[in-house]
């Protein structure tokens, strides 16, 4: 079986739901990690200036959504029909704008700004998306749609390092249902295995 390339931060981020997506389907890859400091030397060189990068047969992809959507297709984690595929595509749009929101707050150097936002975050954005999505955990039995495993839960619980990052916290602990598609991810064998076996690292 020809094997792919995935050169992103040493981080889990944006890299984390491509890694589970390829460890869940036991495709082979080089897990290419670069370091903070490097990346200003690789960056003009880098695809549109950005990471994650697939590599696979001499052809390079960015965008973790799309390469996200290609691997679940090739795992069957993917919709059987358009409509179902429009379902986990807006699930996973709705995770990002999430994810956009809290780096938003968190990345914001000044510090007046910061505290500003900081209680919009706590007060208001992550309830509203969060008791959103527990309310579709609850009503799929576990899972974010089509009462399943799809690539939506593995993204959801591969991206929760940063998320929890941003928030200096555990951002599910009072949301059953997300912590039940959260331990439905990462009880998956391969998934676990992975997880024990990763580097260690803060997000």
């Amino acid at each position: 079986m020809a094997s792919y390339k995935l050169t992103y931060f040493n981080l889990t981020g944006l890299g984390e739901p491509i890694r589970f997506l390829m460890v869940y389907g036991g495709m082979k890859f080089e897990d290419c990690r670069i370091e903070l400091e490097d990346w200003p030397k690789i960056k003009p060189n880098a695809l549109f200036g950005q990471l994650p990068i697939l590599e696979f047969e001499g052809k390079q992809i960015n965008q973790s959504k799309a390469i996200c959507r290609y691997l679940a297709k090739k795992v069957k984690l993917d919709g059987k029909t358009d409509w179902e595929d429009l379902e986990i595509d807006a699930i996973v749009d709705c995770i990002n704008d999430l994810r956009f929101k809290l780096a938003d707050y968190f990345w914001e150097t000044d510090e007046q700004v910061k505290s500003k936002r900081k209680v919009t975050v706590f007060d208001q954005t992550l309830p509203f998306y969060l008791e959103r999505f527990e309310n579709i955990a609850k009503e799929n039995e576990g899972h974010l749609a089509l009462k399943r495993l799809t690539w939506a839960d593995i993204y959801f619980v591969a991206i929760l390092d940063y998320l929890s990052f941003l928030t200096e916290g555990d951002i599910i602990k009072n949301y059953p249902h997300l912590n039940s598609v959260k331990n439905n991810v990462l009880n998956i064998p391969k998934i676990k295995e992975w997880v024990a076996k990763r580097p260690k690292l803060l997000f």
